[in-house]
This record gives structure tokens, sequence and C-alpha cells, in this order.
């Protein structure tokens, strides 16, 4: 068996990042080894049965461990072993020869990214403060009813566009539009305060 070094990549679910290393064919076929990542809270391991290897790999995507059997001659001979997590069908480990493994790792990086970002956008909510909103949203009802909605064009009639952090009262008959923020309390309390609202309007 040629002594030839084997890299190995997986993401640390813990800290995020990549973790590489190389160990020698000698290494991973001589017993059980163990590849921690830096931070010292994950490591993949490899557990030899025999002519097979059993490789315990902690996921960042579904934060379990996956543990799969392979043949050893594929362990340390195969350009690219790859190992994905079931639930997302993603790679969670390569092995193999260095730059298949680098350019498999690039890869898998860019798709981490794009999910971080993605989870970022679905999990910030409708709104900014979500409870704010709705008492602000309450209390120009509650102003609209009373006919305290009117805009400097001397127009009454409006529409109302609710953004992620603020709301929009625009003129229905020119266009004008008064931003109402809706963050905080402060906000909140500010519109509290007012009887009537008045849209801007457009100048000629």
């Amino acid at each position: 068996m040629p002594d030839q070094p084997r890299t190995i990549g997986y993401i640390c679910p813990v800290c995020g990042n990549a973790v590489i290393a190389q160990r020698t064919a000698f290494q991973l076929a001589a017993g059980d080894s163990a590849l921690p990542c830096p931070c010292g809270k994950s490591e993949l391991s490899f557990r030899q049965l025999g002519d097979r290897c059993e490789i315990t790999v902690p996921c960042l995507f579904c934060a379990r461990d996956h543990r799969a059997v392979c043949a050893n001659d594929a362990l340390l001979r195969k350009d690219l072993l790859a190992l994905s997590c079931p639930a997302s069908g993603l790679g969670c480990c390569y092995v193999g020869q260095e730059g298949q493994v680098f350019r498999a790792m690039e890869k898998l990086e860019a798709a981490v990214d794009k999910l971080r970002l993605d989870d970022q956008t679905d999990s910030r909510g409708a709104f900014l403060n979500e409870p704010v909103m709705g008492e602000v949203l309450g209390e120009l009802r509650d102003i609209a009813a009373r006919g305290g909605v009117r805009c400097a064009c001397g127009s009454a009639d409006y529409g109302m566009k609710v953004g992620y952090s603020a709301v929009d009262l625009v003129c229905a008959q020119c266009g004008a539009v008064l931003r109402l923020s809706a963050a905080g309390p402060d906000d909140l309390d500010s519109l509290c305060a007012r009887d009537t609202l008045t849209i801007p309007g457009k100048k000629e």
C-alpha cells in the first residue's frame, strides 16, 4: 500500500469553519483516528473494521453525526470519496486527492454561505418589531376612523403601504407620501400623541 497522503475535509457544525487536514494511508489504515476541529468542539472520526472503515461525521446541516461504512480500498485510493447528509443531500465530508477535496470544499462552503443568507432572510420575520407594528396599525385605524388623515393637496383619499419597519401613507390624488416609522416604542408613542396626520402633498 503506497503511503500517499489523503486529504480530509468537513465543516465544523459548532464554529462553522472548514476543517481540512492530511493523513497518510498508513495512519488511516493502522487503527482508529480522529480529525478534531481547532475549536475543540467537534471531530471527524475513523474506526477500523478489518477491510472496512466506519466514518463518523459531525453534520453542519442537520446538527447530527452521520455514520458511513466504506471499504478501505475506497478510503485510501479513491480520487474523491464524498459522504452526504441524508436530510439535505449536501456533502458533509470529503476524502481524497488534495486538489479534488479543496475544490469540493469550496463548493460546499459556497452552498453553506447561500443557506445562511437564505436562513437570515426567512427568519427575519414580517416586521422589525411585530408588536410595535401591530400597535401602530391599530392607532392609524383609529385616527383614520375619525377623519384624521388628509393630504396638503386637499384630498382625503389615501392608500397605505406597510413595510418592514415603517408605514407609508400615500395620497391617492397627488401621490405624496408620509412615512411613519414603526421600529420601536418611541415611534408608537409619537404616533399616539397625534390627533391628525397630514400627508405633505406634492408641489406642482
